[in-house]
């Protein structure tokens, strides 16, 4: 794709793009970027050291191929910005917009519309587009409004510092059906994340039971990217026998080495929000053995039972972010219908024509009736046609 008006070429990500990059983050930051400096720069350190890797995941005929999806933005020869998407759901149906940064001295605006246009116009199977913004980024709000992006919900990180996590620890949670998570379950999970959302929140992660399965390909992945990171991974739910139903469910990141936060989401049903200070307090028991660090969770607007119980106990919000939604509906190329230039139906269906002219049924009629009326009037002349 080329932005006319501005020239700017837009193509996937290549290695020699990196350093570019990078020296373009200090700047970007301060204009368009969501997330830190040090987030952005070790995300780039490591696509330097799995490029090779990374780039071979797009030969996969699974979900995974869409995982390193990079485009780059350049005039001139000069790298003016970059974009990294990512689908949402297993169909990817739903995609994300997960960093977004450009240069503000060349055009930020126009870089970033360009940007977000290209993958709006060449990922086919996207239907529709997910975004998070920082509320107090002015400029970037105002760039996903200009491209049809819209307001979903508002999202609020909120910390769980190690000492907090220590207090909540001491507490004996009273989880007497709390399962460990496997395949069979996916069900179960499906159900829960259908009733913990909003309709209209619902239909635009487009999620079904795949989505909460995993796969052994999953698994090894899944295994290869804690490896890299230094993580390890905790997952459990709540299961009420008299609904047959998981009423509750936590997934934990955890840092091994304790270099950044611990990362978890929790889900409960709207109607067992008792739910959570069980939950929280074995989502705590799990860090005792960790080095100590805080913990990171996220609840959006409309969980206002989550949000009055975080500040209850004591947590602290860091950041209050914007999820902004966009439907995509891509015309259909039309196909022209391919004619044989004078070629007349006439010619085509002549061989089909009748040696004579037909005669119509009413006359066939009337020629029975006067033939069977000769016939009684004359019977002698009937009785010597038959002989």
């Amino acid at each position: 794709m080329t932005f006319d008006s501005h020239k700017l070429d837009i193509r996937a990500l290549q290695f020699r793009d990196l350093d570019a990059i990078e020296a373009l983050l200090p700047q970007a930051l301060t204009a368009r970027s969501s997330g830190s400096i040090l987030d952005l720069a070790a995300h780039l350190d490591r696509i330097r050291s799995y490029y090779g890797l990374l780039t071979c995941l797009s030969w996969l005929p699974t979900h995974y191929q869409h995982l390193f999806s990079v485009f780059v933005a350049e005039k001139n020869r000069q790298i003016q910005g970059a974009v990294q998407v990512s689908p949402s759901n297993r169909g990817a149906t739903t995609w994300r917009i997960d960093r977004l940064i450009a240069d503000p001295s060349q055009g930020a605006q126009d870089t970033s519309t360009a940007l977000i246009r290209h993958c709006l116009q060449n990922i086919w199977k996207a239907r529709t587009w997910l975004a998070e913004v920082k509320v107090s980024n002015a400029d970037a709000m105002a760039i996903y409004r200009q491209n049809g992006f819209q307001c979903l919900t508002q999202v609020t990180h909120w910390d769980f510092s190690a000492e907090l996590l220590t207090a909540l620890s001491q507490r004996e949670p009273d989880l007497p059906n709390l399962m460990p998570v496997n395949n069979s379950d996916a069900p179960l999970l499906y159900q829960l994340d259908t009733a913990a959302m909003l309709p209209h929140v619902r239909q635009v992660y487009d999620r079904h039971v795949c989505d909460f399965k995993t796969s052994l390909f999953d698994s090894v992945m899944d295994g290869f990217k804690r490896w890299m990171s230094k993580t390890d991974a905790v997952a459990g739910y709540v299961f009420e026998p008299q609904r047959k139903a998981a009423i509750g469910y936590f997934h934990m990141q955890l840092s091994q080495q304790g270099t950044f936060p611990h990362r978890a989401e929790l889900t409960v049903h709207p109607a067992y929000t008792w739910l959570y200070p069980e939950l929280l307090a074995q989502m705590a028991r799990v860090t005792r053995e960790l080095p100590a660090q805080s913990l990171r969770l996220t609840s959006a607007d409309y969980q206002t039972e989550r949000e009055e119980f975080f500040q209850r106990v004591g947590a602290r919000p860091v950041e209050h972010t914007q999820l902004m939604s966009r439907s995509v509906w891509h015309k259909l190329r039309e196909t022209k219908q391919v004619t044989l230039e004078g070629l007349q139906l006439s010619d085509v269906l002549g061989g089909f024509q009748p040696a004579r002219k037909p005669i119509p049924s009413r006359w066939l009629q009337h020629l029975y009736e006067l033939e069977s009326y000769k016939d009684e009037t004359n019977p002698d002349t009937s009785h010597g046609d038959r002989n």
